[in-house]
This record gives C-alpha cells, sequence and structure tokens, in this order.
C-alpha cells in the first residue's frame, strides 16, 4: 500500500474543507475569537422587526384606558369642588362675601374721612336697587369688610413696630397680640347678637354686618398707636380722644337707623319703653368702641 498517497490525499481534502469553512465563515474582526458571533442572525432581524411592528391591540387598548382615567379624574375632581362649595356655603355665604368686599380706591379713601371726621355728613341710609343694597363702591354708607380686614392686619403691623422701638418684639407677644385683638372681636360680635335676639329686634343687620361695624374701630386705633410712637404719650392721648368722639358718632348715626328701623316703619312712637331700651343698646354699642380702642393699645405706648 502506498501510505504517502493516502497521506496526501488526507491532506488535500483537510484542506478542501477548510477553504469551504474559510468561504462560509463571517468576517471577524477578532483573530483571538474562539466563536462566531451568531447574534446577527436571523433571529435577533425577526425580534427587532417585531418590536418595530409592535402589537396593534396594545396600541388599541392604551388610549381608551388613557381616555377613561382622564374622564374619570375630571368627573371625580369636578365632584369634590361640588360638594367643598356646598358644605363651605353652609358656614360662610361666599355670595355675601364678594359683596361686602365691592369697593374701589375712592370708596376706601372716602370712608376712610368718613370714619376720622364723621361731623359733617348728612345722609347715612344705605342706598337699595330693588330691594337690594348696591354695592359698597357706590354708597359710602354700605357696610364693607375690606376697610376692616385690613385695618386689623394694619394694626397688628403696627403694634409689631410699637413692640420693636420698645425692643419687646418676639413673634410669641405678637401673635398673643393678634390673638388678643381677635377673641375680643368674637367677644364684641356675640354680645352684640345676643342683646338683639334679648330685645326682640327685627333688623336687617346681619352677623357680617356686625364684624364690618366692630371693625372700623380698628382704623382710629393705628391712628393712635402711630400718633404715639411719633409724639409721644400726649399725641396717643389727644388722637385716642378725637378717633373715640368720631367711632362714636359714627356708629350711633348708623345703627339707629338699622336698630330704630322697626319702629319707624310701624309708626310707632320713639317714648316707647321697647324703643328705649333699643336706643339704650345703640348708645352701648357705640360706647364700648372707644373702650376696646383704649384696651387694645395703651400697653403699646410707653
Amino acid at each position: 500500500m502506498d501510505y504517502t498517497s493516502d497521506s496526501a490525499g488526507f491532506r488535500h481534502r483537510k484542506l478542501q474543507s477548510k477553504g469551504r469553512m474559510k468561504d462560509t465563515a463571517p468576517d471577524m474582526s477578532d483573530p483571538n475569537q474562539l466563536f462566531d458571533d451568531t447574534s446577527s442572525g436571523p433571529a435577533r432581524h425577526r425580534t427587532q422587526d417585531m418590536s418595530s411592528i409592535g402589537y396593534p391591540a396594545q396600541g388599541l387598548l392604551s388610549e381608551p384606558v388613557s381616555n377613561f382615567a382622564m374622564a374619570y379624574g375630571s368627573s371625580l375632581a369636578d365632584h369634590g369642588k361640588e360638594m367643598v362649595d356646598k358644605n363651605l356655603a353652609r358656614f360662610i355665604p361666599i355670595s355675601k362675601l364678594k359683596y361686602y368686599f365691592a369697593v374701589d380706591t375712592i370708596y376706601v379713601a372716602k370712608k376712610l374721612g368718613l370714619l376720622v371726621f364723621p361731623y359733617m355728613h348728612q345722609n347715612w341710609e344705605v342706598s337699595y336697587q330693588q330691594d337690594t343694597p348696591v354695592a359698597p363702591r357706590f354708597d359710602i354708607n354700605a357696610p364693607d369688610l375690606y376697610i376692616p380686614a385690613m385695618a386689623f392686619i394694619t394694626y397688628i403691623l403696627v403694634a409689631g413696630l410699637a413692640f420693636g422701638t420698645q425692643d419687646r418684639f418676639s413673634p410669641e407677644i405678637l401673635g398673643m397680640q393678634a390673638s388678643s385683638a381677635l377673641v375680643w372681636l368674637v367677644i364684641e360680635v356675640l354680645a352684640m347678637l345676643l342683646s338683639l335676639y334679648l330685645l326682640t329686634v327685627n333688623t336687617d343687620l346681619t352677623t357680617i354686618d356686625l364684624i364690618a361695624f366692630s371693625g372700623y374701630k380698628y382704623v382710629g386705633m393705628i391712628v393712635e398707636v402711630l400718633a404715639g410712637l411719633v409724639f409721644g404719650r400726649i399725641g396717643y392721648y389727644l388722637m385716642l380722644l378725637w378717633c373715640c368722639v368720631s367711632i362714636f358718632v359714627f356708629m350711633i348715626r348708623t345703627l339707629r337707623l338699622k336698630i330704630l328701623s322697626e319702629s319707624a316703619a310701624e309708626g310707632v312712637l320713639v317714648r316707647g319703653a321697647k324703643n328705649q331700651l333699643r336706643m339704650y343698646l345703640t348708645m352701648a354699642i357705640a360706647a364700648a368702641q372707644p373702650i376696646f380702642m383704649y384696651w387694645l393699645t395703651f400697653h403699646l405706648i410707653r
């Protein structure tokens, strides 16, 4: 046997098989790679094609679900807002509060002048339009809540200024000052409501009206404290006297039309015992304003 020819033929066949493998093998950039990279094969292309195409059912389901969630959230928010407005309206008449804040700059300037100098004003009756009082910006005699609210806040700030000039300022004492003023205001309004109830006074005065009239005294309190800071105790007592007389005249002329309106409408004589009690009540409410003005300001001036 010729072993030489057989081995030569074997080597020739082996070389041919290697040549075929080289022709079919991919071009590998790394010569040291042991295995062929099959990740770019048809399977990966099919996966990419499927991901790029996507599932039509997924797109069809996502839009209705998101739309339903948005619609449900919107309806839930509207329902919650309606419930809050309904429950809030039981305790705080929002529509009525808008009336008391319907003011403008001209009204505020005239009303501040009336509170400080009410002696020359003649007509104190509130104007009506179709059985409804006109907005405060159209009538200087109409009560409002803008001036009392701003005056209360300004009074607290002025009190803080007074404490600061005397080296007594602290957040705690300022908070106590605000709480004390608010508590006395609530007590005053409750006392007026109880008095009107006990005397069976049928009047169009509301609780908000009483809060407004009681809050007007803060304007005079601000003037008193500022005068005391600038001119000392003498300036404070002079302005206290002026503002007390002014608020007393203002309250008498304003409330007597409200509290005595029933007797005037019925033609009852003012000399009656019931009307005398109502007049005393009016004077008591007016006289309480200077007392509160002094009580809430005298400790601010030293």
